[in-house]
C-alpha cells in the first residue's frame, strides 16, 4: 500500500510538470507510444498497432502480474507514453489505485478485458472476493473481441489512421478465431471424461469453458494468496479418486505446490506425473514456444492434449 500512495505521489509531481500543449499527443508522422502491463496485453497491441505504436511492456517473461508492484520508473513510462493498456478486472492487483489516478489526471488508459468483453461473457469466482475472472485470453475468441476494442481505441487516439487500426484489427481477429477452431479440433483428440486440466491457479477457467475442459488450479484465481496443506490435500483425493494422468505446472507460478500434491497423491498409492509447463499469464521469452500470443495458445493445448493422452502424439 505504501509502495502506491508512492507511486501515485510521484505520478502527481510528474503530470503537474507537463504543460498543457504535451497534455494533447502530437502524434503526426511517428508511432504511437503504448505502454502495456503485461506481456500478452503487449502482444495484443503489437499486433494491432504494427509500425504505428511503439510498445513497452512493464512485465517481462514469466512475471505474475497478481503479484507486480509498480515502480517509480514505471510511473515515468506511463506518464511518458500517448496511451496506457492494461488488462483490468483487478489482474494487475496492485496498480488498480494508480491506473485510476492516471485516468483522473486525463492520461489515455483503457482496460482491454472490461472494455471488450460484456459482463454477460464474464466467469464469476465466489474465491475472488465476488469479482470477474481476469483470464479473458484463455478463450480465443474473446481475445478477439479484445482486439477489435483496441482498434477502435488506437483509432480514436489517432483519427488520421483509424481506418488502418481497424483493418489491422480486423486481419488479427481471423487469426484468433483460427487458432480458436485449431484448439477445439485437438481438445476433441481426448475422450470427455479425461478432460480435466489440473494447473497451479485457477486461470484457466475460460479455457475450460470455452473448450469443454474441466477445470482445477489449486489456488485460487488471483495468486496473492498461497494455497494450505488443505487445499493441497483435497486436489490429492480428487487426483487419486478420478486417476487423473497429469497435471501441469504454469510458468509464472512457482512449481511447489503442483510438486506437493503429487507427492500427496503418490502417498495415496497412485501416481500421477507432470504433464509439461503451461503459458499462463505471462508469455514465454523470444527462444521459447511461447514468444507470441498465437504460439502460447497452440503450445498449451498441444502440451495438454499430448499429457492427457497418455503421452501419445496427436
Amino acid at each position: 500500500m505504501r509502495l502506491t500512495a508512492l507511486c501515485i505521489m510521484v505520478l502527481g509531481l510528474l503530470m503537474s510538470c507537463t504543460s498543457a500543449e504535451e497534455e494533447i499527443p502530437q502524434l503526426e508522422d511517428r508511432a504511437i507510444r503504448v505502454v502495456a502491463t503485461t506481456s500478452i496485453v503487449a502482444d495484443l497491441v503489437r499486433a494491432v498497432g504494427g509500425a504505428d505504436v511503439s510498445v513497452e511492456s512493464l512485465m517481462g517473461p514469466g512475471v505474475d502480474p497478481h503479484l507486480y508492484k509498480a515502480s517509480a520508473r514505471d510511473v515515468s513510462k506511463m506518464v511518458d507514453s500517448d496511451i496506457v493498456v492494461y488488462n483490468g478486472l483487478h489482474l494487475e492487483g496492485k496498480m488498480g489505485d494508480l491506473f485510476e489516478a492516471m485516468a483522473e489526471r486525463g492520461k489515455p488508459t483503457i482496460a482491454i478485458a472490461e472494455v471488450s468483453v460484456p459482463d454477460s461473457l464474464l466467469r464469476a469466482s465466489e474465491l475472488f472476493q465476488g469479482n470477474y475472472d481476469p483470464h479473458i485470453w484463455f478463450d480465443a475468441e474473446l481475445w478477439a473481441r479484445a482486439a477489435h476494442a483496441l482498434a477502435n481505441a488506437l483509432g480514436v487516439l489517432d483519427a488520421k489512421r483509424e481506418a488502418t487500426f481497424a483493418a489491422r484489427g480486423d486481419a488479427y481477429r481471423d487469426e484468433l478465431l483460427e487458432v480458436h477452431a485449431y484448439v477445439h479440433k485437438k481438445a476433441e483428440k481426448i475422450p470427455e471424461e479425461q478432460r480435466v486440466l489440473i494447473t497451479s491457479h485457477d486461470a484457466f477457467g475460460y479455457f475450460g469453458r470455452a473448450y469443454g475442459f474441466e477445470v482445477r488450479g489449486l489456488q485460487g484465481i488471483s495468486t496473492a494468496s498461497e494455497a494450505g496443506a488443505a487445499d493441497v490435500q483435497n486436489l490429492a483425493v480428487l487426483v487419486t479418486k478420478r486417476r487423473i494422468p497429469a497435471m501441469f505446472i504454469e510458468s509464472s507460478v512457482s512449481p511447489r505446490g503442483i510438486e506437493a500434491v503429487r507427492e500427496a497423491v503418490k502417498a495415496k498409492g497412485f501416481d500421477v506425473s507432470i504433464g509439461g509447463t503451461l503459458y499462463g499469464d505471462a508469455l514465454g521469452g523470444p527462444s521459447t514456444p511461447a514468444a507470441t500470443y498465437l504460439d502460447m495458445i497452440r503450445y498449451n493445448i498441444d502440451t495438454i492434449v499430448e499429457a492427457l493422452s497418455h503421452g501419445e502424439r496427436n
